[in-house]
């Protein structure tokens, strides 16, 4: 029963990203309301962690549900990239609802209208739930959870460069500092991008624990 319910999630989590993928990168609107924060159209939509992380977990959904339905087996390193992908999917929530649904005008509603209705909700949902309940391993080990961050590491390294190559008299336009990290001073840059990564290896950790049998 788990391991087809873990395909049937895996799968919705494919046409999901799909979907919200194409409705970003078009700009068609689907819902009505307060106008969508952190969304823009075509390539420039991959600026955001937010489709990135979930594009990494659409792209581990769509592997897993082949292997699911091909009744292949699922090596460590798969359930090592599930780990990599669930963890960015679970920060992409995190953040969002801790911080930038705090801060953003409007509120929280502006971060679930259109397509990140998907991308900071219903997916990163779907994907924990998936992680931690039906796709459980004994395969991954505490070492792997280093896994975990490598995604949030590497955007972390291209987006303070980017802040530090847009720096005019110590400051950081919101054109280039989308996240609005560094909006009181692009020394703050030091403190932000390392405490991400750390709130990443925690849920990194967390969900290595609750995914193990």
């Amino acid at each position: 029963m788990k391991k087809k319910t873990a395909l049937i999630l895996n799968s919705i989590i494919t046409i999901l990203t799909i979907f919200a993928s194409i409705i970003m990168f078009t700009g068609i609107k689907i819902t009505h309301g307060a106008e969508p924060v952190l969304e823009t159209t075509k390539l420039e939509m991959f600026k955001f962690f937010t489709v990135d992380s979930n594009m990494l977990m659409g792209l581990t959904a769509l592997l897993f549900t082949i292997l699911q339905i091909t009744k292949k087996e699922i090596t460590k390193n798969m359930y090592r990239l599930n780990l990599m992908a669930t963890t960015s999917v679970g920060l992409t929530f995190l953040i969002v609802f801790t911080y930038l649904g705090q801060i953003s005008p409007g509120g929280i509603k502006p971060m679930l209208q259109n397509s990140n209705l998907f991308f900071h909700l219903i997916i990163p949902v779907l994907s924990i739930i998936n992680f931690t309940i039906f796709e459980r391993t004994n395969k991954l080990k505490i070492k792997d959870t280093l896994y975990g961050i490598i995604p949030t590491v590497i955007y972390a390294v291209i987006y303070v460069t980017n802040l530090l190559l847009h720096v005019e008299n110590g400051t950081v336009s919101p054109i280039y500092d989308w996240y609005w990290f560094v909006q009181n001073g692009i020394k703050y840059a030091i403190i932000v991008a390392p405490m991400i990564i750390l709130i990443s290896y925690i849920i990194s950790l967390v969900l290595w624990k609750l995914n193990k049998k």
